[in-house]
């Protein structure tokens, strides 16, 4: 009888998931159909590209808020047993309320694992050629930056002017060792220009203590050259592509190339914790989820669940988002900008634990 209950209950938990899951991928789809077709509205592309677009990155936005899915869909499984007095199961086969939170926490730790090996890794290889699609039509698509073993290598297009910036080195808000060659339209070879460092801290770089290679002929110059860009230190630091358009895998890649460049890697790390971090996640925001349910009185109207789950999920959501900027500022480090709420989370749900154990 046991193994029918668990049989029973692992089904409507994941039941809830699938049917919260479609309603949330249908209305994203909804609000980036708006947004794609407003992209492409001045562009010859084909009538369906908006929807391919689409599809592809809604996977990605669903992913951001699966913990919340997954927290209101510990909610409707309680509703729906309370509503059809299905609860009185577990009393009559001398069951407590901790054998169906401990369930529904199984049940969501290994959803955490599915979403990290299949589901991020499917994800991922879509918002990939979500940008590959729309860095085509994409105004920036001709501003490129690109790194290897030889440093940051730049293009960009200035006044008719083609530019081939290649830096060994980033430093602060410094370009080092860095050498530009300028092209005109045609790609006919202007002049190159090499410097120790460029200050790229705004769009308006400055160079100083140039040289200047023209018409077979060196010039060095010490006064200050203000050079337009469409690259800033934000921008470069930045990577060009969104980090959920990598796997975990080519992520850490992507760290091993930033630390031989000494480019920063917190972002990479932010998000590779987190992402690592969602089957522990899922799991303590399914035990609050759960906590919260057997401890309301059963009076309460659903719409008071919904709207209890939705304002937890927002609470929970602004105090990670303050968390991921204290770590990406230095404020603290990055695995604790991670780590803090879920263990805080974790301790207010084993004292939950504790008390209705004690009922």
């Amino acid at each position: 009888m046991i193994k029918t209950l668990d049989k029973y209950f692992v089904n409507l938990f994941f039941k809830k998931i699938l049917i919260l899951t479609s309603i949330f991928f249908s209305l994203i789809f909804i609000l980036t159909i708006f947004e794609e077709i407003t992209f492409f509205s001045e562009s010859s592309s084909a009538f369906y590209l908006p929807f391919l677009l689409a599809i592809f990155d809604v996977p990605t936005t669903l992913l951001e808020i699966f913990p919340f899915l997954i927290l209101i869909a510990a909610q409707l499984f309680f509703i729906d047993l309370i509503k059809k007095k299905e609860n009185e199961l577990i009393k009559i086969n001398n069951l407590d309320n901790l054998y169906l939170i401990k369930l529904l926490t199984i049940c969501s730790f290994i959803f955490g694992i599915i979403v990290i090996t299949i589901y991020y890794p499917i994800s991922s290889k879509l918002k990939f050629i979500y940008f590959d699609i729309k860095n085509v039509y994409s105004e920036d698509g001709k501003y490129l930056k690109h790194f290897n073993g030889n440093g940051i290598w730049i293009k960009d297009e200035i006044k008719n002017n083609i530019y081939i910036i290649n830096g060994a080195s980033k430093k602060d808000n410094y370009l080092e060792d860095v050498f530009i060659s300028k092209f005109n339209e045609n790609f006919d070879l202007i002049e190159n220009i090499f410097t120790k460092k460029i200050d790229i801290s705004s769009n308006k770089w400055i160079i100083e203590n140039y040289i200047i290679f023209k018409d077979n002929r060196q010039i060095e110059s010490e006064k200050t050259l203000i050079l337009d860009s469409h690259f800033n230190i934000d921008k470069i630091n930045s990577t060009f592509r969104n980090l959920n358009s990598f796997n975990l895998f080519q992520l850490i890649d992507i760290k091993k190339e930033n630390m031989i460049l000494g480019y920063s890697s917190q972002d990479i790390d932010l998000h590779f914790l987190k992402i690592l971090s969602l089957p522990v996640y899922f799991s303590i925001l399914v035990i609050i989820s759960s906590l919260i349910m057997l401890n309301i009185k059963k009076n309460k109207p659903y719409i008071f669940h919904v709207l209890l789950g939705i304002s937890l999920s927002v609470i929970i959501y602004y105090v990670n988002n303050i968390f991921n900027v204290f770590g990406l500022t230095n404020k603290i480090p990055i695995y604790l900008s991670v780590f803090f709420p879920i263990i805080f989370l974790g301790i207010m749900s084993v004292i939950g634990l504790i008390r209705i154990n004690e009922k």
